[in-house]
């Protein structure tokens, strides 16, 4: 077996000494949890009573505690392309669960709201704090006490690491996440930039783009594009909560019904009361989140997850920062590019080898830790296999040795970067995540006047106003969870793009959001300290005025203004946070951690 790389080992054992007394703690109370919760026998014959009433077909096995009793809880709604297709797996899943003498019941749903509809809008100040909702209405579902097993329907950008976070306070129990996978590829990523850029630039109106548009986002599964949901599905393989190979199979398909079917069928038999108990809490270990790093800087993917991972991981007790991040992509080549760090989308990067082939590269190269619990039986060396149909029968067969596009996929021996791509920047202003790898290297470092701006639809004025036009760092503050919620500020991608395209040298410093299609605009984001900071500080962006001159580099990781700040009165949000329910979230807001500490309320008040 290939020995691990030093400094993946090295970051590993930090994390596990930086968190040896909260990581006992949560395995402390998960085994607290085993004792009291493992069996829903306990429950008083009014609470079983209550909790089977409406199970016709299973009421039997549910009262004789006759087999496992499966949580389904689901992100379904039929306004999310990529959770439409959950409609119907609730019933398939029961028929699924009999199968093997189980039973399941949906124990509750979670909302799930889409970036791409709030993308620019209001209830976009929602998006992150979405999360928190999500793990919430995820232990509620699991607060019956009537479950042995938490099957996990959810995809999307915010949904994920809410459901992640959510079951990891209930880790004594085995968990397994069921995507439905992507929608088919539609037109030509390079197209759909082109057309958002006019549009932009006032080339083609609202009639061109939203035909683009159409075309782009055009059925139900997942949108095609390498952001945060198909990020989130990589993650899922490598920190071992799928069945080998669910993440990109199509929604409607004999294969993706079969890996359902698998999925059930695998929760059963992992229970407390078999042979082969893999609780979630042991699962999710220092080793399957740094995996799950390593898979996300190997392939491009979402910048979010610099501030998801840090949350799921508090949620199992492990302390993870931007630093182990840092130093894990300054050794994990980038093996994939899939658009918008290439032209291809998850299909083709599926079709070229997809995670199988990554998740070879990785071990085989000794970038990802093979020995964790998986809910797959041998590990993570099932990870580098694919499934197929055959007769059909599933079937897992090894990935392809060497990659079908290598435009799309090469091996760690000759990557498209030597690293990973997602760096830590730091200085006067505060520390950031900069995505170096959708960024021609050529603009790692800009140095030029700053324009400052309190909201995205300012910076958009400007830019149609021609303000812009020149060498600019654009600074979009109070954006940081305590001022707005985070939102993403994906928006400003177009009029950023076409100002680089006019030759000038731009980058973007925000404490928000860019998400994982963020583009070929370096940007600092995630400041943190926010320039609305806790306790009544401000941080520095809060003291930044026109023309204070600033430096970003990815080269040698800095962030600084070059301008004395100390004798500066620090600029207040003047934008009202109203309308669209935001005033119903004024709490998290208000008790939000930082950005490096996963930007939760919950989390934070809670002492993880």
């Amino acid at each position: 077996m290939t020995s691990l790389n030093p400094a993946v080992a090295r970051v590993t054992e930090r994390i596990v000494a930086r968190s040896r007394d909260s990581r006992q703690r949560y395995l402390d109370l998960m085994d607290r949890e085993a004792d009291k919760h493992g069996n829903r026998g306990f429950l008083s014959c009014s609470n079983l009573a209550h909790g089977f009433a409406a199970a016709l077909e299973d009421k039997a096995a549910i009262a004789d505690v006759r087999g496992a009793n499966l949580a389904i809880v689901t992100a379904y709604n039929d306004m999310l392309s990529a959770h439409q297709p959950y409609g119907r797996y609730p019933e398939q899943m029961k028929l699924y669960a009999r199968e093997v003498g189980a039973t399941a019941q949906v124990a509750g749903g979670v909302p799930a709201m889409c970036d791409g509809v709030t993308q620019g809008q209001d209830g976009m100040e929602l998006s992150l704090f979405s999360r928190d909702a999500i793990a919430m209405a995820t232990a509620i579902a699991m607060s019956h006490a009537m479950f042995d097993g938490m099957a996990l329907l959810g995809i999307c950008d915010k949904i994920v690491p809410g459901l992640v976070i959510g079951a990891l306070r209930f880790g004594h129990l085995p968990a397994v996440f069921i995507p439905s996978g992507p929608m088919p590829s539609g037109i030509a990523n390079k197209e759909k930039q082109k057309v958002r850029q006019l549009y932009a630039e006032g080339k083609v109106g609202r009639a061109e783009l939203l035909a683009s548009e159409s075309a782009s986002y055009h059925s139900p599964g997942t949108c095609t594009f390498y952001g945060t949901a198909n990020s989130n599905q990589m993650m899922m393989e490598l920190m071992g909560l799928h069945v080998p190979g669910a993440a990109f199979v199509p929604p409607g398909t004999p294969l993706r019904q079969a890996l359902t079917r698998a999925a059930v069928h695998r929760l059963a038999a992992i229970g407390r009361d078999g042979n082969d108990y893999r609780p979630m809490a042991r699962v999710v270990d220092e080793k399957a989140l740094v995996n799950a790093v390593v898979g996300l800087l190997a392939t491009g993917g979402s910048t979010n997850h610099a501030i998801h991972l840090p949350a799921m991981a508090r949620a199992a007790g492990v302390l993870l920062d931007w630093e182990d991040i840092d130093e894990l992509s300054a050794v994990v080549p980038l093996i994939a590019r899939v658009y918008p760090n290439g032209s291809g989308d998850v299909n083709h990067f599926h079709a070229a080898g997809g995670i199988g082939y990554v998740v070879r590269e990785l071990l085989g190269a000794g970038l990802a830790h093979a020995d964790v619990l998986t809910v797959a039986p041998e590990g993570m060396v099932e990870y580098a296999r694919e499934p197929v149909l055959d007769d059909d029968r599933l079937s897992w067969r090894p990935s392809p040795e060497t990659s079908l596009d290598d435009e799309m996929l090469r091996p760690v021996a000759t990557p498209f970067l030597a690293d990973g791509g997602m760096r830590l920047v730091q200085g006067n202003l505060g520390r950031a995540t900069f995505k170096t790898s959708a960024v021609d290297a050529t603009r790692w470092t800009i140095e030029a006047p700053a324009r400052v701006f309190d909201t995205q639809e300012a910076v958009q004025d400007a830019f149609k106003a021609g303000e812009l036009d020149r060498d600019v760092i654009v600074v979009v503050r109070f954006q940081g969870p305590r001022a707005n919620g985070m939102p993403e500020l994906h928006k400003l991608t177009p009029p950023l793009g076409v100002l680089q395209d006019r030759g000038f040298r731009v980058a973007l410093v925000t404490d928000g959001r860019m998400s994982g299609a963020s583009g070929k605009v370096p940007a600092a984001i995630h400041v943190t300290p926010e320039a609305l900071a806790k306790d009544g500080r401000s941080g520095p962006l809060a003291l930044l005025r026109d023309g204070d001159v600033v430096r970003l580099c990815a080269h040698d990781g800095t962030l600084d203004v070059l301008a004395d700040l100390s004798d500066r009165e620090p600029a207040r949000p003047t934008e009202a946070l109203s309308g669209m329910g935001r005033e119903l979230f004024a709490m998290f807001r208000h008790f939000a951690g930082g950005a490096e500490q996963g930007g939760s309320a919950m989390l934070e008040e809670a002492g993880l």
